[in-house]
């Protein structure tokens, strides 16, 4: 019987190892600088977003390409998805799928220090796509912000965050409207100005046990801790963000629930701006999280090869999506190449 469970034991720790596969790798393209990707699933294949441009981040070449995968291991050659033109450069705004349509959203920006705004473009077969539409605030106007990439739906509201003009202003934003596509309303939320941008920005979801949803934030005051504003009158009011325990290399990160309820986060928990560490945190209830779980470190970190601005070393700006009990993890490497991490989750942590 002992042997049994031992057995059973190795299996569950086997099966619970992680696996990283490359997407995109610079040594095929001409683009040199990588970030923001984003995952979905869609028909039968994953689908992954990401901003590039030849060198630095947020130049005026910076635009958005995508490839896909039937199983998320060996991926297609990359394909543009989003230019910009003269006067603007475009980024990811994430993914949505809604019945038989994949939508794309696309963050259209002239300098990113003024924010941008919104539009999106659709397909029914991921290969070819729609001209480009605006997002629509409730009352019909145009989105004049940025969507940041993971929206999540809860009893039939979809929630979100954007950054609105002037500048980098962070509002959680929620709409009846499944798609994303209208319908949109800011949130009430009293955040700290600093001067052009509000203190915490590039937020993620997750909901807790009792049903309130948490926004998680980097802190642009660099205390190296994530900032957490909670709705629970679902997403017409928030609280004043405020300091957690969780640490942060004041980056972007994701957030989100497993399907039996558990909440997660992806980041770089550091006490300074090192993202050469990728970890995952649990919590059973949204209240409290569990010790960060490395998924890979420095030692897996392969040499920068490229030179470019902004160029952080280590793995920048990881989103997520659950499928096939699997989290799958898509982030960049040094702002070079852009990976998937798959982290089974059908055991549960201790």
């Amino acid at each position: 019987m002992k042997r049994a469970l031992l057995l059973l034991f190795l299996l569950a720790a086997c099966s619970r190892k992680e696996e990283t596969y490359t997407i995109y790798s610079p040594a095929e393209h001409t683009e040199h600088y990588v970030n923001n990707a984003v995952l979905t699933h869609f028909k039968g294949y994953y689908y992954c977003m990401w901003q590039a441009s030849e060198r630095d981040e947020d130049s005026a070449d910076t635009h958005v390409m995508y490839a896909w995968s039937k199983n998320g291991r060996q991926w297609s050659s990359a394909r543009l998805l989003a230019a910009g033109d003269s006067l603007s450069f475009t980024s990811p705004g994430g993914w949505n799928a809604s019945g038989d349509t994949l939508i794309a959203f696309i963050n259209l920006l002239s300098d990113i220090k003024d924010g941008g705004t919104a539009r999106y473009v659709t397909s029914l077969d991921g290969r070819s796509w729609s001209a480009s539409a605006p997002v629509l605030m409730a009352d019909g106007s145009l989105m004049d912000g940025i969507l940041e990439q993971d929206p999540h739906c809860y009893d039939s509201t979809l929630y979100g965050a954007a950054h609105f003009r002037p500048g980098l202003h962070v509002s959680p934003i929620f709409t009846a409207d499944l798609s994303g596509r209208s319908g949109w309303e800011k949130g009430a939320i009293e955040m700290e100005d600093m001067g052009g941008q509000s203190r915490g920005l590039e937020p993620s979801l997750y909901r807790r046990a009792d049903g309130a949803v948490v926004m998680l934030l980097r802190d642009q005051k660099s205390s190296f801790r994530k900032l957490a504003s909670v709705s629970t009158d679902k997403g017409r009011t928030w609280s004043t963000p405020a300091l957690t325990t969780l640490e942060d290399s004041r980056s972007k990160q994701c957030a989100g629930n497993l399907p039996d309820g558990r909440a997660f986060v992806v980041g770089n928990p550091a006490n300074s701006k090192d993202r050469r560490t990728l970890a995952i945190a649990y919590s059973p209830d949204g209240f409290r999280f569990g010790e960060w779980q490395v998924l890979r470190d420095s030692l897996d970190l392969p040499a920068q090869r490229y030179p470019g601005r902004y160029k952080t070393l280590g793995y920048s700006y990881p989103k997520a999506i659950v499928h096939e009990g699997s989290l799958w993890i898509s982030y960049s490497e040094n702002k070079e190449r852009v990976v998937v991490t798959a982290v089974p989750f059908h055991v549960r942590p201790e």
